[in-house]
């Protein structure tokens, strides 16, 4: 049996979220898929590459090996997709949460205008990197800074934070509110992709935190009473959610919205992109 891609993808998934549910999220597929596809990566090497507990999940001495291939091979892979997308000019644009806010409808259509023949996808990913290094796109909009020497980014602009709390919320009643208002509640925090940490709050007043995956598990904790929680405005933008509201956060510091991709191998559409959400974003 041959090792595939979807296998190594799987196995990375895991490793970098640390849940098969986190991968799951990650992939968009089923928790049950993950499971299924890491059993079958297992069988391909003759070889366990996790160790399963109630607890955590960690490599085994063949997955850490297998693991630094894996990551190596998938650049690979994303390289020969490169190529083809630069051969026939199309861009893909990953991104984790909310692409470029209000912005993002106005960006495609206006692309689609400017350059006929060109196709720009958006892909989500809630990777770090939004698909960037997992090979799902030549360009990733990231809002959490960057910290990979083969990548270059360029700043696209900065959104302010708002905050997002269930509809029946006192909060809800406010034109603004302020960071101390949620200091004192539960706030939602996707660890791996949001731009929330405890840093936004002085020490003392840092608030208790609810983990989440991705933006859908986020807004459903906020729906269902269970958390508040703090983004960048592109996601009140993209993501409005019945049972949630969205208010502005007046005393936070704002977002930088960046884009990311491989420094040895730009996409040849990424000047011209560069140069339109700009525009959009007022810079």
């Amino acid at each position: 049996m041959d090792v595939e891609i979807r296998q190594l993808r799987a196995l990375l998934a895991v490793l970098d979220t640390g849940t098969f549910t986190g991968a799951a999220t990650a992939l968009h597929t089923s928790q049950a898929s993950v499971s299924r596809t890491v059993a079958a990566l297992e069988r391909a090497l003759g070889a366990p590459v996790l160790h399963r507990t109630t607890r955590e999940v960690a490599p085994t001495p063949v997955g850490r090996r297998v693991a630094a291939h894996a990551r190596r091979v998938l650049e690979e892979v994303a390289a020969v997709r490169r190529a083809a997308a630069e051969a026939r000019g199309d861009l893909r644009i990953g991104y984790a949460w909310a692409a470029l806010g209000r912005h993002t409808t106005t960006a495609q259509r206006r692309w689609a205008a400017e350059h006929p023949g060109s196709a720009l996808t958006l892909v989500q990913s809630n990777t770090p990197s939004a698909g960037l290094l997992e090979g799902a796109a030549d360009a990733g909009v990231v809002r959490r800074p960057v910290d990979d020497p083969r990548l270059r980014t360029a700043l696209l602009g900065t959104e302010g934070r708002v905050a997002a709390m269930p509809a029946d919320d006192p909060l809800a009643r406010r034109r603004s509110v302020r960071l101390a208002d949620v200091a004192g509640r539960t706030v939602a925090v996707d660890v791996l992709t949001g731009t929330t940490t405890e840093g936004l709050w002085p020490p003392p007043e840092a608030p208790a935190r609810r983990p989440v995956r991705g933006v859908d598990e986020w807004l459903t904790a906020i729906a269902a009473g269970q958390a508040v929680g703090v983004s960048a405005e592109g996601t009140a933008a993209q993501h409005p959610r019945p049972g949630v509201v969205y208010r502005p956060v007046r005393d936070a510091p704002r977002v930088r919205v960046l884009l990311a991709w491989w420094a040895d191998s730009p996409p040849p559409a990424l000047e011209p992109f560069v140069a339109l959400v700009w525009e959009l974003y007022g810079r």
